[in-house]
């Protein structure tokens, strides 16, 4: 059998209806300056799937930083990965203001927050150790868990009792094996808004011994009193043995990093193969980013914007009767019930009617018969924007609960 002969007949769940509405509902194509408003299709739409938390991606004092740091260096500079050729002053700086700034002793950058992730765990892991990890993870955790040898075991969405039973097997496990146990959870769950229990997981060291690995994608930069993430947020910084983050997000960048003590660093640099090698992250990106994280410090008011956009935007759901499930961060989750023709249609109905561009999210990602509409506020945003999408969200109810909406695919067409 031909080994490309599977993909004439099997995309896969999401893939089967990649000819249906190509460039439409997945690979959409957004159009003109990043912000709360961009077109979609030619017609201006409010974005609210960009997680451009702070509104960095056009701040203009982040636009000259980047446009003056590739003038100076271009995209190739440095050559060669950080071991080898790579390194800079520069890059080191980035490293110590960012561990400085998340209360670590070290910090160490990423080309990419997903590959981090992945080969961070990879690294940390050997065939006798046990991860124990949260059934919501990241795909970028769950990918990382694939490569290695170690046994796994995942404890239900934020369930510090069931936690406690998986790390009493990990626990009679590695009396065995010799080896060490990771508990490896997020900041903030990026489907659902939770933020993970950080402070209950480290009570459990009372009773085992592991470390502590969060990813703290959706957290850095917009939790807590600083800024500093879930650690701030939850007054927990010393209870996290490995804090993880990307610049993807809060930062608008490229790009991740990890902070943890010294040792783990050091070992990390010489074992880690994704960036032993890979081409060290770019000049220009590393100073971008340092500009970036300085108006993330100094610039308070990006993150007050931004919570009162989500104060507005969640309460303003609520009041209308909406379900956000527990979200307690800006990431704004909205439940509904509904198939995916109803899903498709409703999404098709905000877009081409009211203006409203949002990320929508079916089985299987989600239990068969739900809708999540998924709402990213960012400090970007404005009143009349918050304002426009709840009516919005009003109307598309009323139809999807009345059945207004057909059980086909609707009509895209080609765009534009």
């Amino acid at each position: 059998m031909d080994i490309f002969a599977k993909f004439e007949n099997r995309l896969g769940p999401i893939g089967d209806y990649a000819e249906k509405s190509p460039g439409y509902f997945a690979f959409p194509k957004l159009e003109g300056e990043i912000g709360n408003r961009m077109k979609f299709r030619g017609k201006e739409k409010i974005i609210w799937s960009l997680n451009n938390y702070l509104g960095l991606a056009n701040h203009p004092e982040v636009r000259k930083a980047d446009a003056e740091a590739a003038a100076e260096y271009g995209l190739a500079s440095p050559m060669g990965a950080r071991m080898m050729s790579g390194n800079s002053d520069i890059h080191v700086q980035l490293e110590k203001q960012l561990a400085e700034f998340v209360g670590k002793e070290d910090a160490m950058l990423f080309n990419y927050g997903y590959q981090g992730m992945v080969s961070a765990i990879d690294s940390l892991c050997g065939r006798h150790d046990v991860v124990v990890y949260d059934a919501e993870s990241h795909a970028c955790i769950i990918d990382g868990l694939r490569l290695i040898p170690s046994h796994r075991y995942v404890y239900k969405h934020n369930d510090i009792i069931d936690c406690d039973k998986q790390l009493a097997r990990a626990t009679e496990l590695v009396k065995k094996t010799g080896g060490g146990i990771l508990v490896i959870t997020e900041g903030v769950f990026g489907m659902s808004g939770n933020q993970g229990k950080i402070r209950e997981l480290a009570v459990l060291r009372e009773k085992y011994e592991f470390r502590l690995f969060v990813d703290d994608a959706h957290g850095f930069g917009t939790m807590g009193k600083t800024g500093a993430g879930i650690g701030d947020e939850q007054n927990c910084i010393d209870d996290i043995d490995i804090y993880f983050s990307t610049f993807a997000k809060s930062m608008a960048s490229i790009g991740g990093f990890l902070a943890a003590d010294k040792k783990i660093l050091t070992f990390l640099r010489y074992n880690m193969r994704s960036q032993i090698y890979a081409k060290s992250l770019p000049m220009a990106f590393v100073k971008g980013n340092l500009r970036r994280l300085e108006l993330l410090r100094t610039q308070p008011e990006l993150r007050e914007k931004l919570w009162h956009n989500v104060r507005r935007l969640q309460n303003g759901f609520r009041e209308r009767g909406f379900d956000l499930g527990t979200t307690n961060t800006p990431v704004t989750p909205v439940f509904m019930k509904g198939g995916l023709y109803d899903a498709v249609q409703l999404t098709y109905d905000m877009r081409e009617n009211y203006d409203i561009f949002c990320s929508v999210i079916v089985y299987p990602v989600i239990p068969k018969g739900q809708i999540e509409l998924r709402i990213i506020p960012t400090a970007a945003h404005t009143d009349e924007d918050i304002d426009q999408t709840l009516a919005a969200f009003d109307a598309v109810r009323y139809k999807l609960e009345n059945k207004l909406y057909p059980q086909e695919m609707p009509y895209v067409g080609a765009g534009v």
